[in-house]
């Protein structure tokens, strides 16, 4: 198995531009819709996207939406996040994919973790950190008390331009006991990327490569002693008490509202897809019209574009909830909260796909779904993302059960 020899060189980012608004980021991603098209194919060969796509997001300022401005970030806020993830996922579902799972989690970062913790991660004013919440290592300490961790993660999306790590190890308590999870950041150059990825059916220009750390030396102010899942900001948190109430709301919601956002973006490119094919292709029997005309078409595109725009009027909405009742106060930011919001989001997922697996998909013609044709490429990157664990798992059944547990006073 290949790995990433190259020498990982995060560059200073230039501080946040005057005058600039999140209107202005988000049109930059919308701007950049039809070149991230284009490049799909390319985008797929290489499994992440390129290296002057990567620049252009980043003098576009994506991966400082999320960055606290003390530490030379745009600060924006989710909302701002969420279009301009949905704008590059509809043009690319694999760069959208790569750019969200790897600058998203800039949020818990700066939300869970000290000062100077911070001040270190986010020193170049930019963070694309991937994640993944399952435990794939073990964690000792070292004699001066920090961790040295071992170990290979999967699915780690974001990784081929990544600055950090987010991942989790099985660690020995320090009174003793039996290993538990430690969530644990590690930077760029305690870890290597393999080259393992591209051969899934869909997402494969997503940079979704594993992580393996071999003796990688981790602070112990960049761990801590818990699961992702088991973070409670209800006391307040560092990220609330330095930059305000955004940085205290639920991790938990936010990280499946980056599901949602992303059916959303797919869907409506798969929708952009199906309206071209309106435009420029004829009814398949007599009498022989424009799609455009043909009452069938009408009714299926119509069909379409009504769930993927209720599912993205829902996306938006969750994120106008998460936002308010963060600054409602810590402890508004509840289990049953969180896990409402997670069910709005389950229901935006399977919109999005109900509108490219029931209407899109198997009446674009079988040329348009053809190897290679943006509506086939589409739909298996939705096949791909709805076989997600946090989507056929979690939200579908899990986060359902659990708010009528939480409703229920059932624990």
């Amino acid at each position: 198995m290949g790995v990433d020899t190259t020498v990982f060189e995060h560059r200073l980012a230039a501080p946040p531009e005057p005058g600039l608004t999140p209107e202005d980021v988000v049109a930059r991603a919308e701007a950049m819709i039809p070149a991230l098209v284009e490049r799909q194919a390319e985008t797929e060969q290489r499994t992440f996207y390129g290296e002057d796509v990567h620049e252009e997001f980043s003098r576009a300022g994506f991966y400082r939406i999320l960055v606290p401005r003390r530490f030379g970030g745009l600060e924006f806020g989710i909302d701002t996040f969420v279009r301009v993830a949905i704008n590059l996922t509809r043009g690319c579902p694999s760069a959208g994919w790569m750019f969200c799972l790897g600058a998203a989690h800039a949020l818990p970062a700066a939300t869970i973790f000290d000062e100077d913790t911070q001040a270190e991660i986010f020193a170049s004013g930019e963070f694309i950190c991937p994640a993944t919440v399952m435990p794939g290592g073990t964690a000792e300490r070292t004699p001066e008390g920090d961790w040295l961790v071992n170990g290979t993660w999967g699915y780690c999306s974001g990784s081929p331009y990544a600055s950090h790590f987010m991942g989790h190890a099985m660690a020995t308590p320090d009174d003793g006991g039996p290993p538990e999870p430690m969530m644990f950041i590690a930077p760029r150059s305690e870890w290597t990327r393999l080259d393992d990825w591209g051969k899934a059916l869909g997402l494969k220009g997503s940079g979704s490569h594993s992580i393996r750390m071999v003796n990688g030396r981790i602070p112990d102010r960049y761990t801590l002693k818990r699961h992702m899942s088991q973070i409670d900001v209800t006391e307040g948190t560092p990220g609330r008490a330095l930059h305000g109430p955004e940085y205290g709301g639920g991790q938990l919601a936010f990280m499946v509202l980056e599901d949602a956002l992303l059916a959303v973006g797919m869907a409506r490119g798969a929708l952009d897809a199906y309206e071209e094919l309106m435009r420029t292709r004829t009814t398949p029997f007599p009498p022989i019209v424009s799609r455009t005309e043909d009452p069938d078409f009408q009714l299926r595109y119509g069909k379409a574009a009504g769930l993927i725009a209720t599912a993205e009027a829902a996306t938006l909405d969750v994120a106008r909830q998460w936002r308010e009742v963060s600054a409602a106060g810590a402890d508004a930011v509840t289990r049953e909260h969180e896990l409402g919001l997670a069910g709005i989001c389950s229901e935006a997922v399977a919109l999005c796909w109900r509108a490219v697996e029931s209407y899109l998909f198997p009446t674009a013609g079988s040329s348009a779904v053809r190897s290679g044709e943006r509506i086939e490429r589409i739909w298996r990157d939705m096949s791909m993302f709805v076989t997600h664990a946090g989507v056929s798992t979690f939200l579908a059944t899990i986060a359902k059960r659990d708010l009528a547990k939480a409703r229920f006073g059932l624990g």
